[in-house]
């Protein structure tokens, strides 16, 4: 560690100058905005810069991108963003349709003509649909609309048979609402009623039924079905429809890691008796676990990320005898898992690279391999439709690569094989199964820029205890070693988020292509390596993510990839929080800095927006014995007059109501009075993501990076 990464004595209860920019929507902080979002228009915005907008825009509008479905009864749904829709569109096509190179969509739903009819701003949030008695269709859906691309939205029901939305149905107001359809008249809800009904985290704290025909306030009179204290993340309920297996699951989150889970038993709720930070999984007869800890049972110890499986009913009537489908090793995990009608789809990393399984439930659990994953690629399996009366066992595979486009594919389960073909197959590099068959190929994204110029290599650098810490680095073919290229450092870091290979199309156009180089670091406090590479740097352990990052820095000036001045850092959210550390903790590695919907002021994160739910991630800075490590990664607090930090990019979006925008202000306005360099920028709308269409998509995406591109070639 440096010498300016050495704790500092920081007051306990620090004095914060810049409280009133907290009001977000206050007159003299929108003015403070305002100046500065056009400061930084004036500097930023030349016919240039202009003209690479276009191009990223170009790509995240391109018509010819993947429209990925989803599969509902004999329809396959997608919502679709363009030039043309910048609102977008929901719409549905048949399989045969899909299949053609021009699909003939229905639409469902015109966003942008909503906005018209009702002058409004409408977000598309989602959809949630009834699932249907068997045999018949889906025909209703409550539909999720953010009025400015937050996380709070509004809920109308919607009539798939007519394309309308219902007269007189359910219709529930703004809010961060939790909901789950029980039958057609009926409706399990979470929302904000008043006083008492959101938690300090901002989630829904109850959970009651509201009936076809009842108010919102008839609601609220009501008893609640389920509800959990005020000082945990959340609580709600759930209810399956599927045939067989028809129930209703409660689930207390106390954090963001801890939870329990209840099965409704006539009219008590019945504890499922594991672990608070096990994940835990239902499908069909079956209950799967994961331990994020060492799960100790019955003579048994089972690793952290360890995928377990026991029959629900034989689990709560006392039953211990679990099966292990997968166990980690430290070098593989397990990230995701989908079923098919009958197999188990497991999505691997082996050292960040993708894996899949085929699991057989009526071979004792045996795994198979599907072959199709190349090496420093991202493939994705997950069923198709698990419940279809054909087609149960087909699954979707999802491939990308930092220079492979994205393809899909289709194939299907059959054992003992693995995947089988469904149809005839394109010719063209393609997976194939295990016995060899090729899954078909349903469509490839076309290229945005010259891939065949560059090369993906991974690296792994030392970090500050010893571990070793992958980084992908994307570059040209004849990469010269000689510590000039402007490189790009990409990362995250918590809440076992993986950062994991994958073809972006405006990275190429706004970086690769005008000579840069592209570096994602796997660091500590992703889920690369499952759960304990995640544990590895949580609350008093912070610093470990952070000098994972800091030693890929190094390793990239070592081996003359680049120099400091010529190195950029990247990240948004947590990793807005990632880069504000290097900003303050590590500023002789780094020639610039781009942090975007970041985390910075970690004294009052807790206060604002929806911060107090991350408690589990950061620790709890209002417990003094917490605040004492808290401080050491809180970049507002770890400022200091003396010392010349790189040129910096904060950006930011008024309606981000799960971070919020103040903690960017303030940091921005501290680091002004200071007599530090920062440009700043806020969207006003768009949420977390800072952006409500591709147009203000494109415009983040390309400021920033021409921000650290001129920062880092001496243009600023």
């Amino acid at each position: 560690m440096t010498e300016a990464a050495t704790p500092l004595k920081i007051a306990d209860q620090p004095t914060d100058e810049f409280l009133w920019l907290e009001d977000i929507h206050g007159d003299d902080a929108m003015a403070w905005v305002r100046k500065r979002n056009a400061r930084t228009d004036a500097a930023l915005v030349n016919p240039a810069y202009s003209a690479l907008e276009a191009s990223v825009l170009e790509v995240l509008d391109s018509v010819d991108r993947i429209p990925v479905v989803s599969k509902r009864g004999n329809w396959y749904y997608n919502f679709w963003r363009d030039k043309t829709n910048p609102r977008g569109l929901w719409r549905r096509t048949t399989w045969e349709s899909y299949l053609s190179a021009t699909p003939q969509w229905q639409v469902l739903l015109d966003i942008d003509a909503l906005c018209v009819a009702e002058d409004a701003q409408w977000l598309w949030a989602g959809a949630s649909l009834l699932r249907p008695a068997t045999g018949e269709e889906y025909r209703h859906a409550m539909i999720a609309l953010s009025p400015d691309g937050g996380d709070a939205v509004a809920y109308r029901e919607f009539d798939l048979a007519t394309n309308t939305f219902v007269p007189d149905g359910f219709v529930l107001p703004p809010a961060k609402t939790r909901l789950s359809w029980f039958d057609i008249d009926t409706l399990y809800v979470g929302t904000d009623t008043g006083k008492g009904s959101m938690t300090a985290s901002s989630y829904p704290a109850a959970t009651r039924v509201l009936r076809r025909g009842e108010s919102l306030t008839e609601m609220a009179a009501q008893q609640p079905i389920f509800d959990v204290p005020l000082t945990h993340l959340s609580g709600g309920v759930s209810h399956s429809r599927t045939p067989g297996y028809e129930r209703d699951v409660a689930h207390d989150a106390l954090d963001f890691y801890n939870s329990r889970s209840y099965l409704r038993v006539g009219e008590d709720w019945v504890h499922i008796d594991v672990p608070n930070d096990m994940a835990l999984s239902l499908h069909h007869q079956w209950l799967l676990l994961r331990p994020r800890t060492t799960f100790c049972v019955t003579g048994e110890e089972y690793a952290p990320g360890t995928l377990l499986v026991i029959e629900l009913e034989a689990f709560m009537a006392g039953n211990r005898e679990f099966h292990t489908i997968f166990d980690p090793t430290p070098a593989q995990s397990l990230q995701s898992w989908s079923w098919t009608k009958d197999f188990l789809l497991l999505n691997l990393l082996s050292d960040v690279s993708s894996k899949i399984l085929v699991v057989d439930p009526a071979s004792d659990w045996a795994a198979t391999e599907l072959d199709a994953c190349p090496a420093l690629h991202s493939v994705d399996a997950y069923a198709v439709d698990d419940e279809a009366a054909t087609g149960g066992n087909d699954y979707w595979l999802l491939a990308s690569g930092f220079l492979t486009t994205s393809t899909l594919y289709r194939g299907t389960v059959d054992a003992p094989t693995g995947a089988q073909p469904i149809g005839a197959q394109p010719t063209g590099t393609r997976p194939t199964g295990t016995a060899g068959e090729p899954a078909m190929l349903v469509r490839a994204a076309p290229s945005f820029f010259h891939a065949e110029k560059y090369t993906v290599e991974q690296h792994f650098a030392t970090s500050a205890d010893g571990t070793e810490v992958p980084y992908f680095q994307v570059g040209p073919k004849e990469l010269m070693l000689d510590g000039g290229n402007p490189t790009l450092l990409s990362g995250y870091g918590g809440f076992e988020v993986s950062r994991t290979p994958a073809y972006n199309g405006a990275v190429g156009r706004s970086w690769l292509e005008r000579g840069g180089v592209f570096v994602v670091a796997n660091i500590r406090g992703g889920g690369e390596y499952g759960p304990t590479w995640h544990t590895a740097a949580l609350q008093e352990n912070r610093h470990r993510a952070y000098e994972d990052f800091a030693a890929v820095a190094r390793d990239l000036s070592a081996r003359q990839v680049t120099s400091p001045s010529r190195l950029g850092c990247a990240g948004g959210s947590n990793g807005g929080l990632l880069v504000g550390n290097m900003l303050t903790v590590y500023p002789e590695l780094f020639g610039a800095v781009s942090c975007g919907v970041p985390l910075l002021d970690m004294r009052r994160y807790t206060k604002l927006s929806a911060g107090a739910s991350w408690i589990a991630e950061y620790g709890d800075p209002d417990v003094p014995q917490q605040w004492e490590f808290i401080k050491t990664f809180s970049p507002y607090h770890l400022l200091r007059a003396d010392v010349t930090y790189p040129a910096t990019f904060i950006w930011t979006a008024t309606s981000d109501d799960r971070v919020g925008p103040a903690q960017a202000r303030k940091m921005a306005a501290r680091m002004e009075s200071m007599g530090i360099p920062v440009w700043f920028h806020e969207a006003l709308e768009g949420g977390h993501a800072g952006a409500g269409n591709n147009k203000q998509a494109a415009r983040l995406h390309t400021a920033s990076h021409e921000f650290l591109w001129r920062a880092l070639n001496g243009g600023l």
